[in-house]
């Protein structure tokens, strides 16, 4: 395969496939698409959390049992967990765009039918579309990752997190205002769907056709580089699923789409990844370890009531969002090294949730959870920005599923470990979180030296 050869087959995934890759010479019109995503991810997060604070006392309110409705929440996080990864590695073989549209439709179809759910039945077969296909901030992030290059790359997804977690911060006071009113529940459902079709109506308005025309040249320029860069397992890979892709379209036979995603999913599980997807699990677990019975440990420790650690728990939400808009400054000033940034916000991250352990007083709370939004939040983005950068852009859509998977298997675990640790000391989640983010930071320290340039090599056949 020549050079030329990879920039011709790259070009025509941008053709067939909806997407595109860093559009070098076109800033302004890459900025645009930049921007309109950021108003995706602040819609969908905004729906979302307009229903999702209100979703079990209506499953209550519909005579289902505690038991009942810890299952349907299980059943739901075990289909995030199966389907991030396929879903993510779809969006690599049809192109992040009908992907895309196809995720927020069929989410809006889930929370429609949630607007109709008047039993527990009907409640249960709503989640199941949105349980599959509620991935789309994960095909948002892997759009983001093909628009814009690596240096750029972790403060659009910063910005991308904040616009996102505004609409966090803003839904469940609206979807409790809403609530209020006789059948608010289902208003709010309804609303939810409303914004969802209309985030759809805005991915179709977006520019692709001028993004892939702007993208040309710019692939041009980097095949030669790109090429030496890779090994040959790269080589394979990349040749597969590029046959795949332009040869591919939404409308193509579904055992072929099948076909590329396995190869794909079989590409990425035969890579040397294990260690930043192990800390990627570990520092999740420990963090969700850390806001499991925040609530519940501020009273029995210090006296302190719900609410305030609800305005506590809003107050750091809201320093997140000022980390994200931070991180282009301060990924300038670690010149743009990842692998550093992570490790310093890890150890960070892990000596703020021993701080928190030890507290004495609540202003030694207030003072842990304002510099832990801010350590939680670059690290967040930086393991994407690891993920993507060691595993190669070309099957971002399907390591950010990966990635997701994982930390849905934090989110199944974390309760259980939480409950056990809680029958020893209200402190016993947090003390778990500071050894599991220990173990976190020992084995980046092991693996230093994969990451000794800047973080930029792949790494795929070590």
């Amino acid at each position: 395969r020549r050079p030329g050869t990879t920039a011709r087959m790259e070009e025509e995934e941008e053709d067939e496939g909806g997407g595109g890759r860093g559009a070098g010479r076109s800033p302004a019109a890459s900025a645009r698409f930049v921007r309109c995503l950021y108003a995706v991810g602040f819609l969908d997060l905004f729906g979302v959390s307009l229903v999702v604070p209100l979703m079990n006392l209506h499953i209550k309110s519909l005579g289902a049992s505690h038991t009942v409705a810890g299952i349907i929440g299980s059943l739901y996080g075990v289909m995030q967990l199966f389907s991030s990864t396929f879903v993510g590695c779809w969006s690599d073989v049809v192109g992040r765009r009908y992907s895309l549209l196809a995720c927020i439709l069929l989410s809006a179809l889930g929370y429609f039918l949630l607007g109709n759910s008047t039993t527990v039945f009907l409640f249960a077969i709503s989640r199941v579309p949105v349980g599959i296909f509620k991935h789309t901030l994960s095909i948002s992030k892997a759009l983001l990752s093909d628009l814009v290059s690596e240096r750029d790359r972790p403060l659009v997804m910063g910005r991308f997190n904040a616009a996102s977690s505004v609409g966090f911060i803003l839904g469940p006071v609206v979807g409790g205002y809403l609530a209020e009113f006789e059948g608010g529940f289902y208003q709010t459902s309804f609303i939810c769907a409303s914004i969802f079709l209309l985030n759809g109506g805005l991915v179709w308005m977006l520019p692709w056709s001028e993004e892939n025309t702007s993208n040309r040249d710019h692939y041009e320029d980097k095949g030669t580089n790109s090429f030496s860069a890779k090994s040959n397992h790269d080589l394979h890979l990349k040749s597969a699923t590029n046959r795949a892709v332009t040869n591919s379209s939404f409308f193509q036979s579904p055992w072929i789409q099948v076909a590329a995603m396995l190869k794909k999913i079989k590409g990425i599980a035969c890579s040397n990844l294990w260690d930043v997807f192990l800390v990627r699990f570990l520092m999740s677990v420990a963090i969700l370890l850390y806001y499991s019975n925040f609530t519940l440990a501020l009273e029995e420790r210090f006296g302190v009531k719900p609410l305030f650690a609800g305005y506590l728990m809003s107050y750091s939400s809201a320093l997140g969002v000022l980390a994200g808009c931070l991180l282009g400054p301060i990924t300038r000033l670690y010149q743009h090294n990842t692998y550093r940034l992570l490790l310093h916000s890890s150890t960070f991250t892990c000596m703020l949730i021993l701080l928190y352990t030890s507290a004495l007083s609540i202003w030694m709370v207030i003072l842990s959870s304002t510099f832990l939004a801010f350590s939680t939040t670059i690290g967040r983005t930086c393991i994407i920005d690891l993920e993507l950068t060691v595993g190669g852009s070309e099957a971002s859509g399907t390591l950010l599923g990966v990635g997701q998977s994982v930390t849905s298997v934090g989110r199944i675990i974390a309760p259980l470990l939480s409950g056990i640790a809680q029958e020893f000391s209200p402190c016993g989640p947090p003390s778990l979180a500071v050894g599991l983010a220990l173990v976190a930071i020992v084995i980046m320290n092991a693996n230093k030296q994969k990451y000794h340039s800047h973080g930029s090599v792949k790494l795929k056949n070590q």
